[in-house]
């Protein structure tokens, strides 16, 4: 007999540790799953113990904190990690979270629940421009993540770029290990939060700290500066650094020789999941899709829960207060008595407000457009240049899934995680939410593997003929991997006629005992 648990949490970064804590100290049945080996997401990610790191919190601020919870939780829930989730499905009262359990031999596994918590995080958001393809070029989230997982510097002499808070850590942190960092270039002007001078107070300390870092490294800080192309034949081996003007058009350009550039323009929150089961989304204040959650993170499909960067990027201390709440909210929704917590709500207030203030003073200006030339690579996983998504406008192509159709951007190994938000920029959209019925690469024998679907889900399919879930797909049914609306009739819907030319040309690919006080913090201010 298939075991039922009262709450299923995807993700065992700050969100899903906090709420799947919670909701097991309230008494509930709780099973935590993340595809990673060790625990922490990408916020707390830390070399695995054959390092024999002497310091292993000497990259994080507030891992001791975190390490507490983990080892709490270990002891009132059931953890599965290299356990990678590619798909959800709910159905007759209870959800079906479907995975693949191990490393190189993945196992089909299948975990249901009555409840479910979505805390997948976010990854980063590049812009392309000429270059961004070479080695050597990687995203300042990939830059840091080999820090801190691997203690591996990706290059000695280091150009950070793009906009944003993350930079001065990425930045500070490669300093520390034994890069020279050559400089940070910032694209925006550096004081948008003074427009939130009260909320900007609470993190003038942080601040002040990664600017006493680069100081000391002697790491020059460049506002209004981006790089705007990259050189080398077989690696990096110098950049292109613009001043911009107001929208980011180049205004001067400069040469820096270096042999690693770490980049990035925010963060994209990873949505497959909760669209899958139809949740609710909205924007967020940079044009961002995220899930839609009332005060308690519940989402719009019942007994679904979502916390974290899903909801509105906004960082690991907010993260974790939404974890908690959520994990409250699954717990009171299932009858356990869970008295009001105010002084929590309150604090979630505080951090969202200052979430949404960095979101205003740090956005992506429509100038980096002006970038690009007809050969820079929009898509990389698939080579799709600028010329072939002009291409695929001109033959009519009005947005991103009818450039997609046309040209490919997006239908590469990402699937648009990385190219998606250049491609709907490019054609004048916002990015729309990701539909994507299979969330990481499965093998066809494990999917052809999954139960058959019921002929009374069959007579109750909705009315849009598409599939109400995972368990509806037929094998010997044609799948629109993007399962959206069926394109108007003025839509080129295929790709030129046989014997007509390629869009683009194609390459062939070849433990220490649980605290009893698992949330208590480290500095009494961070309340």
């Amino acid at each position: 007999m298939t075991r039922i648990h009262d709450l299923a949490v995807v993700g065992a970064g700050p969100a899903g540790v906090a709420g799947a804590l919670t909701a097991a100290l309230s008494g509930l049945d709780v099973v935590l799953i993340d595809g990673a080996a060790r625990p922490g997401g990408q916020y707390f990610r830390h070399p695995a113990e054959g390092f024999r790191a002497a310091r292993p919190g000497a990259l994080h601020h507030g891992l001791d904190r975190f390490t507490r919870q983990w080892e709490t939780l270990r002891e009132r829930a059931e953890v599965l990690l290299r356990h990678r989730v590619w798909a959800v499905e709910r159905a007759d009262g209870a959800i079906t979270v479907r995975c693949l359990e191990g490393d190189r031999e993945e196992r089909p596994r299948a975990v249901t629940a009555r409840g479910l918590l979505i805390a997948t995080g976010a990854h980063d958001r590049p812009l392309p421009f000429p270059g961004w393809d070479l080695p050597g070029v990687l995203t300042a989230g990939g830059a840091q993540a080999l820090l801190k997982g691997d203690l591996v510097l990706a290059g000695s002499r280091v150009v950070v770029a793009g906009t944003g808070p993350f930079l001065l850590p990425v930045a500070a942190g490669l300093a520390d290990a034994g890069a020279r960092v050559l400089g940070v270039h910032e694209a925006g002007g550096g004081f948008g939060l003074a427009r939130h001078p009260l909320v900007a107070a609470g993190r003038a300390g942080e601040a002040l700290g990664y600017g006493a870092r680069l100081a000391r490294h002697r790491i020059p800080y460049h506002r209004r500066e981006a790089v705007v192309a990259a050189y080398g034949d077989t690696a990096l081996t110098h950049v292109t650094v613009a001043s911009l003007d107001g929208d980011w058009r180049p205004v001067s350009t400069r040469t820096v020789e270096c042999d690693t550039l770490a980049f990035g323009y925010g963060f994209v929150p990873q949505l497959d999941l909760p669209v899958q089961l139809g949740c609710d989304t909205r924007r967020d204040p940079d044009g961002s899709p995220v899930v839609a959650v009332d005060a308690g993170m519940r989402t719009s499909v019942p007994g679904v829960y979502a916390a974290g960067e899903s909801t509105g990027v906004g960082g690991a201390a907010l993260a974790e207060v939404e974890g908690r709440i959520a994990g409250r909210s699954a717990a009171a929704d299932l009858g356990r008595p869970v008295p009001p917590d105010p002084a929590l709500s309150r604090r979630r207030d505080r951090l969202a407000a200052f979430a949404r203030a960095l979101q205003e003073a740090y956005p992506v200006r429509p100038g980096w457009r002006e970038w690009l030339r007809d050969d820079t690579l929009v898509c990389r996983c698939e080579e799709v240049p600028l010329s072939a998504v002009r291409e695929a406008q001109a033959m009519g192509a009005v947005d991103a899934r009818s450039v997609k159709l046309l040209a490919r951007p997006g239908m590469g190994w990402c699937q648009g995680r990385m190219c998606g938000y250049a491609v709907a920029c490019l054609v004048g959209e916002d990015p729309a939410p990701p539909r994507r019925p299979i969330a990481q690469p499965v093998r066809l024998g494990d999917l052809a593997a999954r139960p058959p679907s019921s002929p009374e889900r069959r007579e109750n399919r909705p009315a849009t003929g598409r599939p109400e879930t995972l368990l509806d797909l037929d094998l010997d049914m044609e799948l629109d991997l993007d399962l959206g609306p069926d394109p108007e009739p003025d839509r080129p819907e295929t790709s030129p006629e046989p014997g007509g030319p390629e869009p683009h040309p194609r390459r062939e690919r070849t433990g220490s005992p649980p605290d009893p006080d698992p949330y208590r913090l480290e500095n009494p201010s961070e309340g």
